[in-house]
């Protein structure tokens, strides 16, 4: 006579349990899934109640992602067979799978209570009870981060332009003019380090905080003046919806400096929220607010307001921006203006080892009145090109040869300019 599911050892039950939760796809094939699932639904009218009949029809369904189905199969076993384990941590595999978290966890700590469960299978079940209560409080915490450093060589290090000399309208009676230094392009070579690490505690199932800290210091090897340092602190809450999506909401602040001389400051706020489409693919909607402060310079104090759309996948991220950078004093409105912008960047794995990363970007700027000295409101297009390699030395250090290229087009001669870097580098990430 052949037992039912309820009269199985422990030892036989614990094996099959273990099997199947340690990964989620079925023994079987995809075919002999649905075969399986086929021949015994088509028996139900018939055979439901029986427990043995019930088991196998609801691990047929698990195996072709039937959760419902498989549930009240697994609830009719119970029914008759309440202290039948492997029918209980079953219903509660079931119910992780179709994200019933709370009665998954329910169900497990049930069959943990079972006084006669081998110990070292109760500890199984014991951290699978665990890994569920961590999903229900949000997920714990995490840090990351990482580090890079770099040597190169810059063509155009104060992106200016390569004339030596410029008529300036208001005063073209006095003919040419000579540029200074700093108004030409000066090359150098550069060294340069940048650092990071971030944050995220959840604060409940769907709620979590943040925060990051990002650093980066560009330090040229003779033209020092033009040497840039900055410091970006972010901080913010997120909360997830049941389908996944994500809204956030963050402060940000910001000192940039030239040659470790302060040079602008700027705080804001970040509101952005995400969609998530499945496989590893997003679209972002986000809107951001900052206010520029320029020590020295009160005619550049802008408000800068812009709203951005984006769609990342695995491998791949683009998006669109638009917005305005008003100043806000009425003698500094040349330097105000709106514009838009388009990236695209990928990273496209070569080898296990071996990545390609390139990336480029178009902005477009229009300024509200015209430039005292030149007397034309500035236009201004820019391209930026990057391209380079990512090569894993080990699991967290990789090797990275890039090269960049920026082509700024202006009406303002001044403006106008062109420059390429190359570096290599090392990164660290943790």
């Amino acid at each position: 006579m052949k037992r039912s599911p309820g009269f199985r050892t422990h030892t036989g039950i614990a094996a099959a349990l273990l099997i199947a939760l340690a990964s989620p796809a079925s023994a079987q094939s995809g075919g002999d899934a649905e075969r399986s699932w086929s021949e015994l639904s088509a028996q139900v009218d018939s055979r439901a109640g029986d427990p043995e009949f019930d088991y196998a029809l609801a691990i047929a369904a698990i195996d072709t992602g039937r959760y419902g189905e498989a549930i009240i199969a697994l609830q009719r076993v119970l029914a008759v067979q309440p202290d039948n384990a492997a029918a209980r941590a079953e219903l509660a595999r079931a119910y992780a799978m179709a994200g019933d978290i709370d009665t998954a966890r329910e169900e497990f700590a049930t069959v943990v209570d079972d006084p006669s469960l081998p110990d070292p299978v109760r500890q199984r079940f014991t951290g699978f009870v665990r890994q569920f209560e961590e999903q229900i409080s949000g997920g714990g915490s995490s840090v990351s981060g990482f580090v890079d450093a770099r040597v190169g060589h810059d063509s155009n290090v104060n992106a200016a332009t390569d004339l030596t000399t410029l008529t300036i309208p208001l005063f073209s009676f006095l003919g040419p003019g000579t540029l200074g230094a700093g108004a030409r392009a000066q090359d150098d070579e550069f060294a340069e380090l940048s650092l990071g690490i971030s944050g995220v505690h959840a604060v409940g199932r769907q709620d979590r905080i943040f925060g990051s800290l990002l650093g980066n210091a560009r330090e040229n090897f003779d033209v020092s003046a033009f040497s840039q340092e900055s410091l970006t602190a972010t901080a913010g809450y997120a909360h997830s919806f049941a389908n996944r999506d994500v809204i956030s909401l963050s402060a940000q602040a910001q000192v940039f400096a030239l040659d470790w001389d302060g040079y602008r400051d700027s705080v804001g706020a970040i509101l952005q929220y995400t969609h998530m489409t499945g496989g590893g693919q997003a679209l972002t909607v986000s809107t951001q607010y900052n206010r520029l402060n320029y020590s020295g310079q009160p005619l550049l104090d802008a408000d800068r307001a812009a709203i951005a759309i984006g769609y990342v996948t695995k491998n791949l991220s683009a998006s669109v921006q638009g917005g305005v950078e008003e100043t806000r004093r009425l003698a500094g409105d040349h330097y105000s203006n709106w514009f838009a912008t388009a990236s695209l960047g990928a990273e496209l794995p070569l080898s296990q080892r071996l990545a390609l990363v390139a990336g480029g970007s178009f902005d477009l700027r229009r300024y509200d009145a015209p430039d005292p000295l030149f007397l034309v409101s500035r236009s201004d297009e820019r391209l930026d090109l990057q391209g380079g390699l990512k090569v894993a030395l080990t699991r967290n250090i990789f090797l990275q040869p890039r090269v960049t290229y920026t082509r700024n087009w202006s009406n303002i001669a001044l403006y106008d300019y062109e420059r390429w870097t190359a570096s290599a580098g090392l990164r660290f990430e943790f």
